[in-house]
């Protein structure tokens, strides 16, 4: 049987999960595509014959006139949607530094509200990632928000730059490369994970290697501000999810005037993006594990894992080694590991997840992992082309991973071997997949530094208490990089993802929805209860 390896990013982290459904319908959306190689110049640019509103801000550089005074022609998204669902072209520079230079072609998105006279201004959002479509945000939020927000604003959705409709990258990877994407470290295998890495770094700079340096969150904010100002709007507001958190706070680092209401949702922290996100993977999973081994030992009478915290991660820590040695053909209920060969890392990987978001399906598995059979993994790998989709996910993933923060990954191999080795010792649960090497050990420069997050604009921070993949350490950094922002903070809250969700308690609407409705924040931070 086939042996999986969960890619930790690629099918939850932070790309947003909650979003990957409508990532298929994103890339068909309207027209098709310009390829991110073919490059377009800035004197073709069709330019309007005066700004789209008086209102908007004339406090960005000259040079870049050309590209916020330029007219949008709104038309139908596609016949799958409603006529109401608009889209449109705006054109930016590759490199804002050389605005006259080679210029990406975004598609933007909007649904307006139905109630003129209400209407504060736009609210755009972002769904997270690096990686995951924004175009149809809107029509998700639609369904989710309450209708004194929507009311309130034109929804506006949009692809970043290097994704989807917006001038895509493609590195051309293959279906091994795409997935999986964090890999254990081990001691025989580190020089084909080292391989892999290259490989990857390798293939993306010979195909795309003129766009990477500028493939970044900070350009994607400057983007966003040419949107604003191409809709005629003196300010924005956001709501951004996960990555998209850490995309909002650039955007306040860079644009403080212009931040209007933000809301950021399970929250990145900005100063440690991006390695340190991943490792926080691992140094919080510890406490999660704990926590969960406490609530199941209570109800050692329903699972049978132990009846102390210790005799319960004992058990797992069994469950984990003996699949190590001999693989586990998994028959439980989870439909993305049916009939799955899992090794212990795979188990890992897996439920790492759960014990935060949820503990009694952890439980769940690993009754039924205990019952299963062994089997014999299939090591073949699969060369062939991934898909154009995923292709283009990874790839723009990885430009952003590793080229908004140069400097925090490290060049020479030798160093990821050591920091596994230490962090598989200090945080066993996840520290030796966080550590290992990545494409970014060889992935070109990026053309600025890391953006530094510091600043006083009023933002709201939404945190659950247990959320796997932004953990509640990160939300309270990102407070901290704030000064002006205030914590909603779900005491007992379980998940990625907080507002707008099906489950939301109703203390985060009510404390969200006064803020995006009012403009006003809480005078302190918010707790509220799951």
């Amino acid at each position: 049987m086939r042996t999986v390896h969960k890619a930790a990013l690629g099918a939850v982290g932070l790309l947003a999960s909650l979003c990957l459904p409508t990532v298929a319908n994103a890339q068909t959306t309207a027209h098709p595509p310009a390829t991110a190689n073919s490059l377009s110049t800035a004197n073709s640019l069709s330019i309007a014959p005066e700004r789209a509103t008086t209102t908007a801000s004339d406090d960005h550089p000259a040079a870049l006139d050309r590209y916020y005074g330029q007219h949008l022609t709104w038309h139908r998204c596609s016949t799958r949607h409603t006529i109401a669902f608009q889209c449109a072209r705006v054109t930016v520079p590759l490199d804002y530094a050389r605005p006259a230079g080679p210029t990406l072609r975004l598609q933007i998105s909007r649904l307006r509200t139905s109630v003129p006279g209400k209407r504060h201004g736009v609210l755009l959002s972002n769904p997270g990632g690096p990686g995951a479509p924004g175009l149809e945000r809107p029509l998700d939020l639609e369904k989710s928000l309450s209708k004194s927000v929507l009311d309130r604003y034109d929804q506006i959705g949009f692809d970043p730059r290097g994704l989807a409709t917006s001038s895509p990258l493609h590195c051309g990877l293959t279906v091994d490369e795409v997935d999986p994407m964090l890999h254990p470290y081990r001691a025989a295998t580190f020089a084909k994970d080292t391989a892999r890495a290259r490989d990857i770094a390798a293939k993306c700079t010979a195909r795309e290697g003129k766009l990477l340096p500028y493939i970044s969150t900070r350009n994607t904010a400057r983007d966003m501000d040419v949107i604003r100002g191409v809709l005629g709007e003196r300010k924005l507001s956001y709501f951004g999810l996960s990555y998209g958190t850490y995309l909002g706070a650039v955007y306040t680092q860079l644009f403080p005037a212009h931040s209007d209401r933000v809301v950021l949702d399970s929250a990145v922290d900005p100063n440690t993006f991006a390695r340190g996100a991943f490792r926080s993977w691992a140094t919080e999973a510890e406490p999660a594990f704990r926590n969960w081994s406490g609530l199941i030992a209570r109800r050692d009478r329903t699972y049978h894992l132990g009846a102390t915290p210790a005799q319960v991660r004992a058990t797992f820590r069994h469950l984990v080694a003996r699949a190590d040695r001999t693989p586990l053909l998994y028959e439980g209920t989870d439909f993305e590991y049916q009939g799955m060969t899992l090794t212990g890392a795979d188990i890992r990987d897996w439920l790492r997840e759960d014990f935060f978001d949820a503990p009694y399906k952890a439980a769940r598995e690993i009754v039924t992992l205990r019952k299963s059979a062994t089997d014999t993994p299939d090591t073949s790998s699969d060369n062939g082309a991934a898909d154009p989709i995923g292709d283009n996910g990874e790839s723009l993933l990885w430009a952003v991973m590793c080229g908004d923060n140069s400097a925090a990954w490290p060049r020479d191999p030798a160093q990821y071997r050591h920091d596994a080795v230490r962090d598989g010792a200090r945080y066993p649960l996840y520290g030796d997949f966080v550590s290992n090497i990545t494409p970014c050990a060889f992935w070109p420069r990026g053309a600025e530094p890391a953006t530094r997050v510091d600043n006083t604009v009023p933002a709201l921070v939404v945190q659950n208490q247990w959320d796997s993949q932004t953990p509640l350490t990160s939300g309270l950094a990102m407070h901290r990089a704030l000064h002006g922002s205030r914590l909603l903070y779900v005491n007992g809250g379980r998940g990625h993802g907080v507002y707008a969700m099906p489950h939301t308690p109703a203390c985060v609407t009510r404390t969200v929805d006064a803020y995006l409705t009012g403009g006003r924040l809480p005078a302190h931070d918010v707790r509220c209860h799951a």
